[in-house]
């Protein structure tokens, strides 16, 4: 069975040391810190410990983050996917995807990157389901989501604390009709 990593516009590849400065600056912008419940910076040491590591096996770590890189003759990286919470026995994973930049986003990058992923948990790591945890206010992720076949399954209300006030956070999961 081949499973590509690659798609028209993006491929995703592994960690590499050269990414830990791109990891330290998106671990430590406020501006998503709601999406990824971060709550204090990182360190360097500690971004670089974490990219010494993220090669491990995902049944180690239970974890995997896949850097998402353009096809061009210059390729950019622009993003990442990660799998997480991965449950070997129940065969599911959490999933998250950051295109970082503005002038990044909009581009269907998101959704080849979350196409390809999608296709390898459900192909080659053979996963049940996958499934995901967005704020109610974060619309453009709610779309990306449900247009890649996530189905909304369930509503936590008031369970996220902004400056503005409390918000819903909504859950979706793909099942994976194969296995």
């Amino acid at each position: 069975m081949d499973i590509s990593l690659t798609g028209n516009k993006v491929r995703l590849r592994a960690v590499e040391p050269e990414d830990a400065d791109l990891i330290f600056e998106w671990e430590n912008d406020t501006s998503i810190w709601l999406i990824s419940s971060t709550l204090t910076p990182f360190s360097k040491s500690e971004i670089s410990e974490y990219v010494k590591l993220a090669t491990r096996d995902i049944y180690t770590t239970r974890q995997l983050r896949l850097m998402i890189e353009t096809n061009e003759n210059q390729a950019q990286v622009i993003g990442s996917m990660d799998l997480y919470d991965f449950d070997p026995f129940h065969r599911r994973a959490g999933v998250g995807v950051l295109i970082a930049g503005e002038e990044n986003r909009r581009k269907g990058y998101a959704s080849e990157a979350l196409r390809i992923l999608i296709k390898y948990c459900f192909d080659f790591l053979l996963l049940k389901q996958l499934y995901c945890s967005i704020p109610s206010e974060n619309e453009s992720s709610i779309r990306l989501f449900e247009s890649l076949g996530f189905m909304p399954c369930g509503l936590k209300r008031q369970w996220l604390r902004t400056k503005e006030g409390w918000i819903d956070e909504l859950s979706f999961q793909r099942i994976n009709k194969d296995l």
